[in-house]
Protein backbone atom coordinates (compact mmCIF):
# COMPACT_ATOMS: atom_id res chain seq x y z
CA UNK A 1 0.00 0.00 0.00
CA UNK A 2 1.26 3.50 -0.85
CA UNK A 3 0.91 6.03 1.96
CA UNK A 4 0.93 9.68 0.88
CA UNK A 5 2.95 11.57 3.48
CA UNK A 6 3.23 15.36 3.65
CA UNK A 7 6.65 16.43 4.90
CA UNK A 8 7.07 19.80 6.61
CA UNK A 9 10.76 20.10 7.51
CA UNK A 10 10.26 23.34 9.38
CA UNK A 11 13.00 25.37 10.99
CA UNK A 12 16.33 25.05 12.76
CA UNK A 13 17.22 21.40 13.29
CA UNK A 14 13.92 20.35 11.71
CA UNK A 15 15.34 19.46 8.28
CA UNK A 16 18.20 17.49 9.85
CA UNK A 17 16.08 15.30 12.12
CA UNK A 18 13.42 14.90 9.44
CA UNK A 19 16.06 13.61 7.02
CA UNK A 20 16.82 10.78 9.43
CA UNK A 21 13.16 10.05 10.12
CA UNK A 22 12.51 9.62 6.40
CA UNK A 23 15.68 7.53 6.06
CA UNK A 24 14.30 5.06 8.61
CA UNK A 25 10.87 5.00 6.99
CA UNK A 26 12.44 4.22 3.62
CA UNK A 27 14.48 1.45 5.27
CA UNK A 28 11.41 -0.20 6.81
CA UNK A 29 9.59 0.04 3.48
CA UNK A 30 12.44 -1.96 1.91
CA UNK A 31 11.92 -4.87 4.31
CA UNK A 32 8.11 -4.77 4.59
CA UNK A 33 6.27 -6.34 1.64
CA UNK A 34 3.66 -4.03 0.16
CA UNK A 35 4.67 -0.97 2.19
CA UNK A 36 5.46 2.14 0.14
CA UNK A 37 5.61 5.87 0.78
CA UNK A 38 4.98 8.85 -1.44
CA UNK A 39 6.62 11.83 0.29
CA UNK A 40 5.62 15.36 -0.70
CA UNK A 41 7.47 18.32 0.81
CA UNK A 42 5.67 21.48 1.85
CA UNK A 43 7.76 24.62 2.54
CA UNK A 44 5.92 26.04 5.55
CA UNK A 45 8.10 27.58 8.22
CA UNK A 46 10.32 30.58 8.88
CA UNK A 47 12.15 30.78 5.55
CA UNK A 48 8.92 30.56 3.60
CA UNK A 49 7.30 33.21 5.78
CA UNK A 50 10.25 35.61 5.53
CA UNK A 51 10.25 35.32 1.74
CA UNK A 52 6.49 35.43 1.15
CA UNK A 53 4.84 36.68 4.38
CA UNK A 54 2.71 33.55 4.03
CA UNK A 55 2.14 30.93 6.71
CA UNK A 56 -0.17 28.17 5.42
CA UNK A 57 -2.38 29.33 2.51
CA UNK A 58 -5.80 27.90 1.74
CA UNK A 59 -4.39 26.15 -1.32
CA UNK A 60 -1.80 24.46 0.88
CA UNK A 61 -4.46 23.27 3.30
CA UNK A 62 -6.41 21.74 0.44
CA UNK A 63 -3.33 19.86 -0.78
CA UNK A 64 -2.52 18.68 2.74
CA UNK A 65 -6.08 17.40 3.12
CA UNK A 66 -5.37 14.88 0.35
CA UNK A 67 -2.46 13.35 2.29
CA UNK A 68 -2.68 10.29 4.54
CA UNK A 69 -0.59 11.95 7.27
CA UNK A 70 1.69 14.90 7.98
CA UNK A 71 5.27 14.47 9.20
CA UNK A 72 6.58 17.64 10.87
CA UNK A 73 10.15 18.53 11.86
CA UNK A 74 10.16 21.57 14.16
CA UNK A 75 8.99 25.18 14.13
CA UNK A 76 10.51 28.36 15.52
CA UNK A 77 13.01 30.98 14.42
CA UNK A 78 14.41 34.02 16.28
CA UNK A 79 13.90 36.16 13.15
CA UNK A 80 10.14 35.67 13.42
CA UNK A 81 7.99 37.08 16.27
CA UNK A 82 7.42 34.56 19.04
CA UNK A 83 4.26 32.54 18.55
CA UNK A 84 3.67 33.52 14.92
CA UNK A 85 4.84 30.21 13.43
CA UNK A 86 3.42 28.17 16.27
CA UNK A 87 -0.02 29.71 15.86
CA UNK A 88 0.07 30.26 12.12
CA UNK A 89 1.37 26.81 11.19
CA UNK A 90 1.21 24.29 14.04
CA UNK A 91 -2.04 25.38 15.70
CA UNK A 92 -3.61 26.22 12.35
CA UNK A 93 -3.01 22.66 11.16
CA UNK A 94 -4.27 21.17 14.41
CA UNK A 95 -7.49 23.19 14.25
CA UNK A 96 -8.06 22.93 10.50
CA UNK A 97 -7.76 19.14 10.51
CA UNK A 98 -9.49 18.89 13.91
CA UNK A 99 -6.62 16.93 15.40
CA UNK A 100 -8.30 16.84 18.77
CA UNK A 101 -6.01 14.21 20.27
CA UNK A 102 -2.43 14.94 21.25
CA UNK A 103 -0.92 11.55 22.04
CA UNK A 104 2.32 11.40 23.99
CA UNK A 105 3.94 8.09 24.91
CA UNK A 106 6.17 8.51 27.97
CA UNK A 107 8.54 5.56 27.64
CA UNK A 108 12.06 5.11 28.95
CA UNK A 109 14.13 2.89 26.68
CA UNK A 110 17.02 0.61 27.74
CA UNK A 111 20.35 2.38 27.82
CA UNK A 112 18.84 5.86 28.21
CA UNK A 113 19.77 7.65 31.44
CA UNK A 114 16.84 8.75 33.61
CA UNK A 115 17.19 11.71 36.01
CA UNK A 116 15.18 9.84 38.65
CA UNK A 117 17.31 7.78 41.03
CA UNK A 118 16.52 4.08 40.91
CA UNK A 119 14.07 4.30 38.01
CA UNK A 120 14.48 2.25 34.83
CA UNK A 121 12.48 1.23 31.75
CA UNK A 122 10.29 -1.03 33.88
CA UNK A 123 9.08 2.04 35.83
CA UNK A 124 8.33 4.53 33.04
CA UNK A 125 5.93 3.38 30.34
CA UNK A 126 2.61 5.22 30.04
CA UNK A 127 0.63 7.44 27.67
CA UNK A 128 -0.66 10.98 28.11
CA UNK A 129 -3.75 11.76 26.05
CA UNK A 130 -4.06 15.54 25.82
CA UNK A 131 -7.10 17.36 24.46
CA UNK A 132 -5.70 19.39 21.57
CA UNK A 133 -8.20 21.98 20.32
CA UNK A 134 -9.96 23.56 23.32
CA UNK A 135 -9.18 24.96 26.79
CA UNK A 136 -6.99 28.07 26.87
CA UNK A 137 -5.80 27.55 23.28
CA UNK A 138 -8.98 28.79 21.59
CA UNK A 139 -7.56 32.33 21.32
CA UNK A 140 -10.41 34.06 23.14
CA UNK A 141 -9.02 37.02 25.03
CA UNK A 142 -7.59 40.50 24.77
CA UNK A 143 -6.04 43.48 26.49
CA UNK A 144 -7.51 46.75 27.72
CA UNK A 145 -5.97 50.03 28.80
CA UNK A 146 -8.10 52.96 29.88
CA UNK A 147 -7.26 56.56 28.96
CA UNK A 148 -10.25 58.42 30.32
CA UNK A 149 -12.63 58.26 33.27
CA UNK A 150 -15.55 57.53 30.94
CA UNK A 151 -13.72 54.61 29.29
CA UNK A 152 -12.75 53.35 32.71
CA UNK A 153 -16.34 53.28 33.97
CA UNK A 154 -17.63 51.57 30.82
CA UNK A 155 -14.98 48.85 30.94
CA UNK A 156 -15.41 48.36 34.68
CA UNK A 157 -19.17 47.89 34.26
CA UNK A 158 -18.58 45.37 31.46
CA UNK A 159 -16.27 43.27 33.61
CA UNK A 160 -18.68 43.46 36.53
CA UNK A 161 -21.62 42.34 34.37
CA UNK A 162 -19.84 39.77 32.24
CA UNK A 163 -17.41 38.21 34.67
CA UNK A 164 -18.69 39.24 38.10
CA UNK A 165 -15.40 41.00 38.75
CA UNK A 166 -14.79 44.50 40.07
CA UNK A 167 -11.52 45.27 38.30
CA UNK A 168 -10.03 48.73 38.50
CA UNK A 169 -8.25 49.35 35.20
CA UNK A 170 -7.93 53.12 35.56
CA UNK A 171 -4.50 54.19 34.31
CA UNK A 172 -3.50 50.56 34.09
CA UNK A 173 -3.65 47.70 31.60
CA UNK A 174 -5.16 44.26 31.89
CA UNK A 175 -4.94 41.11 29.79
CA UNK A 176 -7.34 38.20 29.85
CA UNK A 177 -7.52 34.74 28.29
CA UNK A 178 -10.62 32.58 28.43
CA UNK A 179 -10.58 28.80 28.58
CA UNK A 180 -13.34 26.90 26.83
CA UNK A 181 -14.17 23.24 27.46
CA UNK A 182 -17.10 21.65 25.66
CA UNK A 183 -18.98 18.48 26.52
CA UNK A 184 -18.39 17.10 23.03
CA UNK A 185 -14.69 17.96 23.04
CA UNK A 186 -14.19 16.45 26.48
CA UNK A 187 -16.12 13.28 25.71
CA UNK A 188 -14.28 12.41 22.52
CA UNK A 189 -10.81 12.78 24.04
CA UNK A 190 -11.76 10.94 27.24
CA UNK A 191 -13.33 8.13 25.24
CA UNK A 192 -10.16 7.91 23.13
CA UNK A 193 -8.15 7.50 26.35
CA UNK A 194 -10.30 4.59 27.52
CA UNK A 195 -10.17 2.94 24.11
CA UNK A 196 -6.38 3.36 24.10
CA UNK A 197 -6.23 1.68 27.50
CA UNK A 198 -8.24 -1.26 26.15
CA UNK A 199 -6.07 -1.52 23.04
CA UNK A 200 -2.83 -1.41 25.00
CA UNK A 201 -3.99 -3.77 27.73
CA UNK A 202 -3.94 -1.10 30.46
CA UNK A 203 -6.31 -1.13 33.42
CA UNK A 204 -6.08 2.40 34.86
CA UNK A 205 -6.99 5.82 33.45
CA UNK A 206 -6.10 8.96 35.39
CA UNK A 207 -7.94 12.22 34.74
CA UNK A 208 -6.10 15.52 35.29
CA UNK A 209 -7.74 18.87 36.05
CA UNK A 210 -7.79 21.80 38.48
CA UNK A 211 -11.47 21.59 39.39
CA UNK A 212 -10.85 22.78 42.95
CA UNK A 213 -10.03 26.29 41.67
CA UNK A 214 -11.12 26.52 38.01
CA UNK A 215 -14.50 25.11 38.85
CA UNK A 216 -16.63 26.13 35.89
CA UNK A 217 -14.75 24.43 33.08
CA UNK A 218 -13.15 21.52 34.91
CA UNK A 219 -16.21 20.34 36.80
CA UNK A 220 -17.72 19.81 33.34
CA UNK A 221 -14.60 17.82 32.42
CA UNK A 222 -15.04 15.70 35.56
CA UNK A 223 -18.70 15.04 34.88
CA UNK A 224 -17.91 13.81 31.39
CA UNK A 225 -15.07 11.62 32.64
CA UNK A 226 -17.34 9.97 35.21
CA UNK A 227 -20.03 9.37 32.59
CA UNK A 228 -17.66 7.80 30.05
CA UNK A 229 -15.90 5.73 32.72
CA UNK A 230 -19.16 3.88 33.49
CA UNK A 231 -18.95 2.32 30.01
CA UNK A 232 -15.59 0.72 30.90
CA UNK A 233 -16.22 -1.11 34.19
CA UNK A 234 -13.03 -3.15 33.87
CA UNK A 235 -10.81 -0.08 33.95
CA UNK A 236 -9.87 1.61 37.23
CA UNK A 237 -10.21 5.40 37.33
CA UNK A 238 -8.95 8.27 39.45
CA UNK A 239 -8.74 12.07 39.48
CA UNK A 240 -5.56 14.09 40.00
CA UNK A 241 -5.04 17.83 40.26
CA UNK A 242 -2.40 19.04 37.84
CA UNK A 243 -0.05 20.31 40.54
CA UNK A 244 -0.27 16.99 42.40
CA UNK A 245 0.39 14.87 39.32
CA UNK A 246 3.65 16.68 38.62
CA UNK A 247 4.80 15.58 42.07
CA UNK A 248 3.65 11.99 41.57
CA UNK A 249 5.23 11.77 38.11
CA UNK A 250 8.53 12.22 39.93
CA UNK A 251 7.79 10.09 42.98
CA UNK A 252 5.91 7.15 41.43
CA UNK A 253 5.95 7.24 37.61
CA UNK A 254 5.33 3.48 37.54
CA UNK A 255 1.78 4.07 38.82
CA UNK A 256 0.58 5.68 35.60
CA UNK A 257 -0.79 3.83 32.59
CA UNK A 258 -3.04 6.22 30.64
CA UNK A 259 -3.42 9.87 31.66
CA UNK A 260 -6.06 12.08 30.06
CA UNK A 261 -5.88 15.85 30.42
CA UNK A 262 -7.22 19.15 29.11
CA UNK A 263 -5.07 21.05 26.65
CA UNK A 264 -2.96 23.44 28.75
CA UNK A 265 -2.21 21.01 31.58
CA UNK A 266 -1.26 18.37 29.02
CA UNK A 267 1.12 20.80 27.38
CA UNK A 268 2.91 21.26 30.69
CA UNK A 269 3.04 17.74 32.09
CA UNK A 270 4.21 16.14 28.83
CA UNK A 271 7.42 18.18 28.95
CA UNK A 272 7.97 16.79 32.43
CA UNK A 273 7.25 13.37 30.99
CA UNK A 274 9.88 13.95 28.30
CA UNK A 275 12.51 14.48 30.98
CA UNK A 276 11.51 11.19 32.62
CA UNK A 277 12.21 9.38 29.35
CA UNK A 278 15.62 10.94 28.80
CA UNK A 279 14.94 14.37 27.36
CA UNK A 280 13.19 16.11 24.51
CA UNK A 281 15.32 14.27 21.98
CA UNK A 282 13.55 11.05 22.97
CA UNK A 283 9.97 12.37 22.96
CA UNK A 284 7.64 11.92 19.96
CA UNK A 285 4.07 13.10 19.70
CA UNK A 286 1.02 12.67 17.53
CA UNK A 287 -1.71 15.18 16.71
CA UNK A 288 -4.52 12.82 15.83
CA UNK A 289 -7.89 12.99 14.16
CA UNK A 290 -9.02 9.35 14.20
CA UNK A 291 -11.25 10.03 11.18
CA UNK A 292 -9.03 12.48 9.28
CA UNK A 293 -5.51 13.71 8.57
CA UNK A 294 -3.14 13.35 11.54
CA UNK A 295 0.26 14.92 12.14
CA UNK A 296 3.32 13.43 13.84
CA UNK A 297 6.32 15.29 15.21
CA UNK A 298 9.07 15.36 17.82
CA UNK A 299 7.90 17.55 20.69
CA UNK A 300 11.18 19.46 20.90
CA UNK A 301 11.66 22.88 19.37
CA UNK A 302 13.80 23.99 16.46
CA UNK A 303 16.96 24.59 18.56
CA UNK A 304 18.36 27.23 16.17
CA UNK A 305 21.74 27.33 17.94
CA UNK A 306 22.30 23.71 16.87
CA UNK A 307 20.98 24.08 13.33
CA UNK A 308 23.29 22.91 10.58
CA UNK A 309 25.73 21.23 12.96
CA UNK A 310 24.46 17.65 12.51
CA UNK A 311 24.42 17.09 16.28
CA UNK A 312 20.71 16.99 17.19
CA UNK A 313 19.16 13.76 18.43
CA UNK A 314 16.83 12.36 15.71
CA UNK A 315 15.32 9.60 17.87
CA UNK A 316 12.19 11.61 18.74
CA UNK A 317 11.54 12.21 15.04
CA UNK A 318 12.20 8.55 14.20
CA UNK A 319 9.76 7.49 16.94
CA UNK A 320 7.22 10.00 15.64
CA UNK A 321 7.51 8.14 12.34
CA UNK A 322 6.96 4.91 14.25
CA UNK A 323 3.77 6.38 15.75
CA UNK A 324 2.68 7.39 12.26
CA UNK A 325 3.16 3.84 11.03
CA UNK A 326 1.02 2.51 13.87
CA UNK A 327 -1.67 5.08 13.14
CA UNK A 328 -1.67 4.10 9.45
CA UNK A 329 -2.30 0.48 10.39
CA UNK A 330 1.27 -0.68 9.70
CA UNK A 331 1.79 -2.27 13.11
CA UNK A 332 4.43 -4.77 11.97
CA UNK A 333 6.56 -2.02 10.43
CA UNK A 334 6.06 0.16 13.53
CA UNK A 335 7.31 -2.67 15.74
CA UNK A 336 10.38 -3.15 13.52
CA UNK A 337 11.30 0.55 13.82
CA UNK A 338 10.83 0.61 17.59
CA UNK A 339 12.90 -2.55 18.04
CA UNK A 340 15.68 -1.05 15.92
CA UNK A 341 15.70 2.05 18.13
CA UNK A 342 15.82 -0.14 21.24
CA UNK A 343 18.78 -2.13 19.93
CA UNK A 344 20.77 0.99 19.00
CA UNK A 345 20.12 2.56 22.40
CA UNK A 346 20.85 -0.64 24.29
CA UNK A 347 24.20 -1.09 22.52
CA UNK A 348 25.15 2.49 23.40
CA UNK A 349 27.73 2.79 20.63
CA UNK A 350 25.86 5.40 18.62
CA UNK A 351 24.28 8.23 20.56
CA UNK A 352 24.18 12.01 20.37
CA UNK A 353 25.58 14.49 22.89
CA UNK A 354 22.35 14.78 24.91
CA UNK A 355 22.64 11.08 25.78
CA UNK A 356 26.32 11.34 26.65
CA UNK A 357 27.68 10.34 23.24
CA UNK A 358 29.54 11.97 20.37
CA UNK A 359 27.67 10.63 17.36
CA UNK A 360 26.14 12.87 14.72
CA UNK A 361 22.49 13.15 13.76
CA UNK A 362 23.11 11.23 10.54
CA UNK A 363 25.13 8.51 12.28
CA UNK A 364 22.23 7.78 14.62
CA UNK A 365 19.83 7.68 11.69
CA UNK A 366 22.18 5.35 9.80
CA UNK A 367 22.46 3.04 12.80
CA UNK A 368 18.70 2.74 13.22
CA UNK A 369 18.15 2.24 9.49
CA UNK A 370 20.78 -0.50 9.45
CA UNK A 371 19.08 -2.31 12.35
CA UNK A 372 15.76 -2.06 10.53
CA UNK A 373 17.22 -3.68 7.43
CA UNK A 374 18.87 -6.41 9.49
CA UNK A 375 15.46 -7.35 10.80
Amino acid sequence: MVHKIAVINGDGIGPEVMREGIKVLRAVAEVTPGLKFDFTEFPYGAEHYLKTKELVPEEGLKKLSKMDAIYLGALGDPRVPTGLLEQGVLLKLRFYFEQYINLRPIKLYPGVPCPLKGKGPEHINFHVVRENTEDFYVAVGGRAKEKSKAQHEVTRSIYRAKFGLDIDVDHDEIAYQIGVVSRKGSERVIRYAFELAKRKGKNRVTSVDKANVLTHIYTLWREVFEKVAKEYPGIETEFAFVDAITMWFIKNPEWYQVVVTPNMFGDIITDLGAMLQGGLGMAPGGNINPEGVSMFEPIHGSAPKHAGKNVANPIATILAGQMMLEHLGEQKAADVVEQAVIEVLREGKTRTYDLGGKSSTSEVGDAVATKVKEG
